[in-house]
């Protein structure tokens, strides 16, 4: 029996899976490493989590890897799916990882720091491991590929557009599956009008219409929208501007937009959701602030790409588990069709609203997404 193997890296975590092959791929187990950094710890369904202290991706990697020896002893991995953050103009559709396409995405490394080396560290590390397998490489950016022009472009000398400098979008792997359960449970609200909010320690929204995007608040980068737990989200150009005026190099303000930013940067404490709601800190608390006004901001400006709302969707870590979050995004948002049940949003339900636009909660699973992808491909 042939197995496949799903490598989510991001930039504070690695999401696992072995699955078999099939239409829809069952999983037979899954887990993660999270809290990279100083105090690692590695977590396979239906075990206690381990401790595995300092961990960088390498090590993580390594420890993914002797989890689930006991899984593959006996069985072939026939595939590898990866999680590429960002596929650029070229890339679109899954597509084997052979030198040549590794290489053009190394060169996309400056557009998703946090993420694309680690995306590309894994794939190394899996071509090692398993020589013979397929590598396969699903793009995060591909379900936004076909915005209209105006959710593409950016005020530019039109020159830099045809350069490849336009919105991209991101977590594009999420917004697939949580389409794919719309179809499937929710078919009319899929062919309508939706806005999905993937929270997590990355953070976005997407104005889905009939299944497709139209519209995004990520865009050329990782880093424009939303805020994040460590990443700025939108910002004025002219703050570069000023950095740089101040001296500062572009090496230290990628560090700060990027590491120092976010729920850290304004509460000063962490960038963990929980860790936040948690505090009786007042930085805590205008992070938290900050962080839901954003929301509720891009949220009306998602319901007027749209043309009006048929349904909301929360997924991602703080989507699917906050429910002090999610109620201050509703709170006062009837004007928009939307109101909360306040004991199912406290159960974490799956239906949470109650009014005319449809309010959801369903977790997310990218790496089911990938999976696919690699059984469709081995044929």
């Amino acid at each position: 029996m042939s197995v496949i193997l799903t490598l989510n890296a991001g930039s504070s975590s690695i999401k696992f899976g072995v699955h078999e092959t099939g239409d829809e791929p069952p999983l037979l187990t899954s887990g993660q490493v999270e809290n990279l950094g100083p105090l690692a710890r590695l977590t396979v369904a239906g075990a206690a989590a381990q401790e595995i202290g300092p961990a960088d991706h390498t090590v993580a990697l390594q420890a993914i890897l002797s989890a689930v020896a006991p899984v593959l002893e006996g069985r072939k991995v026939a595939g590898v799916g990866h999680r590429i953050v960002h596929g650029g103009k070229t890339f679109g559709d899954p597509v084997e990882l052979t030198a040549e396409v590794i290489d053009q995405l190394r060169a996309l490394e400056p557009l998703a720091p946090l993420h694309q080396p680690h995306n590309l560290a894994a794939v190394d590390a899996a071509r090692v491991a398993f020589p013979e397998a397929l590598q396969l490489g699903c793009f995060d950016t591909a379900f936004h590929r076909g915005h209209p022009f105006v959710n593409d472009a950016f005020a530019l000398p039109r020159r830099f557009y045809d350069q490849g400098v336009r919105r991209y979008g991101f977590h594009g792997l999420s917004y697939d599956y949580i389409t794919s359960c719309l179809k499937r449970d929710w078919p009319e609200l899929a062919k309508g009008r939706v806005v999905v909010a993937h929270l997590g320690n990355g953070a976005s929204m997407c104005a889905i219409r009939d299944g497709h995007s139209v519209g995004s608040t990520m865009g050329f980068s990782a880093l424009d929208g939303l805020p994040m737990g460590t990443r700025c989200g939108q910002l004025d150009p002219g703050v570069l501007l000023y950095l740089m005026g101040q001296g500062m190099g572009a090496d230290e303000i990628e560090r700060i937009l990027y590491h120092d930013s976010g729920l850290k940067g304004l509460s000063e404490i962490s960038h963990d959701m929980r860790t936040l709601l948690a505090s009786d800190d007042p930085r805590a608390a205008e992070a938290v602030d900050y962080y839901v006004f954003r929301i509720r901001r891009e949220l009306g400006a998602m319901a007027a790409v749209l043309g009006g709302l048929d349904g909301v969707v929360f997924c991602g870590g703080i989507g699917e588990h906050a429910a002090p979050i999610r109620a201050r995004v509703i709170e006062g948002m009837e004007f928009l069709g939307l109101g909360l049940d306040a004991e199912a949003n406290a159960a974490n339900a799956t239906r949470i609203g109650t009014g005319p636009v449809e309010v959801l909660v369903i977790p997310t699973d990218e790496e089911r997404v990938i999976a696919r992808a690699v059984s469709r491909a081995l044929g």
